[in-house]
C-alpha cells in the first residue's frame, strides 16, 4: 500500500534536518534557499509497542515493522503559484502526497537565515496556505467554467452536484483559506478529493521546530502558542519538536536514546510522535500476523474488509478467501497465549463482510 506523507515549509525551517532523523537518511540541510530541488523520499517504520510485545510473545525469527513513505519537499516562497522559485515542481511534489506534514520555524537564530528576514510563523503559515489555496483556486475556476453553463442550461444532475461543491469552496479560496476548513458532506468530501486532487483538501499535520531551551518549557514558547491557535481553527494537531535534538536522538544506539529521553522528562520521541500522527492522517490502521517464523504488523486503509487486507499480503490470499481466524491484541494481552484464548472463546472466525479493526491478530484461511 504505498501512501506518502510531504514534508514542507518555507526554505531553511527545518524540514531536511526533521527528514534526515525520520528516516535516518544524510540528505543535504543547508543554510540557504532550495537545497533541496529534487524530493527526497524515505521509508519510515511505525513505531508500535504491540508488535514488540508480540515478538517477544512468540519469539520469531524476525520482526517485520509497519511501513509508509515521506518525501522531503522543496521549500515554498511567496508567488509559487504563479511558478515563483521552485513553485510548479513544488506544487506538483505536493500533489503527489497523501497528507501534509508542515513545519513551522519556532525559534530564533543569527545563524539560520531566514526567507523573510524575521521568524513569524503566523506570516510563514500564512505565506503557504495562500499559494496552496491560489493554485487550487485556479484548479477550481476552471472546472467551474466547464460545467456551469451545463449546469444552468441543461440542468445536467452532475454537474449541478459539482457545481454545489465547487462554489463554496471557491469562495473560502479566494479568501486565502484551506479548503479542509469548510464544513464539508463526508460524501462531498470524498468526491472532491476523489476528483479534483486539491492540495489545501490534503489532511495536514503542522510540526513546531522549536529551540532546544523551549523544548523543556514548551507552555511559554511564544511561536509555538501561535502554531495551536492557527491550527485549532482548522482542527488540525500540532507537535513540537526540536529538529536538532530529534537529529541527534535518532544517531544513538536504543539503549541511549531511552536515557537521552529520560532526561528530557519523555517517554517516547517527538519523531515517534509525528510518525504516529501521520499514520493516524492517512486514515491506516495495523493487523498482525505472528508465529515461529514472522510477527509482522500490516498496513490497511481503514474500512477495508477481510478479504482486501488478505489481499495485502497476497492476491492469492484475496482470491481464495475462505475465513480469517482474529482475535485482538487486547485479549492477548490479557490472556498470555492463543491456548489461553481458545479455552476463554476469545478467538473468533470471521467471514468476507468482516471490517478489519486495529490490532486484530489475524490468520486467513484461503483456497486457490
Amino acid at each position: 500500500m504505498s501512501l506518502k506523507a510531504g514534508i514542507v515549509g518555507l526554505p531553511n525551517v527545518g524540514k531536511s534536518t526533521l527528514f534526515n532523523a525520520i528516516t535516518n537518511s544524510h540528505v543535504e540541510a543547508a543554510n540557504y534557499p532550495f537545497a533541496t530541488i529534487n524530493p527526497n523520499t524515505g521509508v519510515v517504520n511505525v513505531p508500535d509497542e504491540r508488535l514488540e510485545f508480540l515478538t517477544g510473545l512468540f519469539n520469531p525469527k524476525r520482526k517485520i515493522q509497519a511501513t509508509f513513505e515521506f518525501y522531503d519537499i522543496a521549500g515554498l516562497v511567496r508567488g509559487a503559484s504563479k511558478g515563483e522559485g521552485l513553485g510548479n515542481q513544488f506544487l506538483s511534489h505536493i500533489r503527489e502526497c497523501d497528507a501534509i506534514v508542515e513545519v513551522v520555524r519556532c525559534f530564533d537564530s543569527n545563524e539560520i537565515v531566514h526567507v523573510d528576514e524575521s521568524v513569524d510563523p503566523k506570516r510563514d503559515i500564512e505565506t503557504i496556505n495562500l499559494e496552496l489555496a491560489m493554485a487550487d483556486l485556479a484548479t477550481v475556476e476552471k472546472r467551474l467554467s466547464s460545467i456551469e453553463t451545463k449546469a444552468r442550461i441543461n440542468k445536467d444532475k452532475e454537474s449541478i452536484y459539482e457545481v454545489s461543491i465547487l462554489k463554496p469552496i471557491k469562495e473560502v479560496l479566494e479568501k486565502g483559506e484551506p479548503a479542509r476548513s469548510l464544513s464539508l458532506k463526508k460524501e462531498d468530501y470524498e468526491f472532491a478529493f476523489k476528483n479534483y486532487h486539491l492540495l489545501t483538501l490534503k489532511p495536514i499535520i503542522y510540526v513546531a521546530n522549536v529551540s532546544d531551551s523551549d523544548y523543556m518549557d514548551l507552555e511559554n514558547c511564544k511561536y509555538l502558542n501561535e502554531v495551536k491557535e492557527i491550527a485549532a481553527k482548522e482542527n488540525s494537531q500540532v507537535i513540537p519538536i526540536s529538529c536538532e535534538i530529534e537529529y541527534e536522538l535518532s544517531s544513538l544506539p536504543k539503549e541511549e536514546r531511552a536515557e537521552f529521553l529520560a532526561t528530557l522528562g519523555a517517554s517516547e520521541s517527538g519523531l515517534d510522535k509525528v510518525i504516529k500522527a501521520v499514520y493516524k492522517l492517512l486514515n491506516l490502521s495495523t493487523f498482525f500476523t505472528v508465529g515461529e517464523d514472522e510477527c509482522r504488523a500490516w498496513t490497511f486503509k481503514n474500512g477495508m474488509l477481510a478479504p482486501q487486507c488478505a489481499g495485502i499480503i497476497h492476491s492469492d490470499f484475496e482470491k481464495g478467501f475462505i475465513k480469517a481466524e482474529v482475535y485482538s491484541y487486547e485479549d492477548i494481552h490479557t490472556y498470555g497465549s492463543e491456548l489461553a484464548l481458545k479455552e476463554a472463546g476469545k478467538i473468533r472466525m470471521e467471514g468476507k463482510t468482516y471490517e478489519m479493526k486495529d490490532g486484530d491478530v489475524v490468520f486467513f484461511r484461503f483456497n486457490v
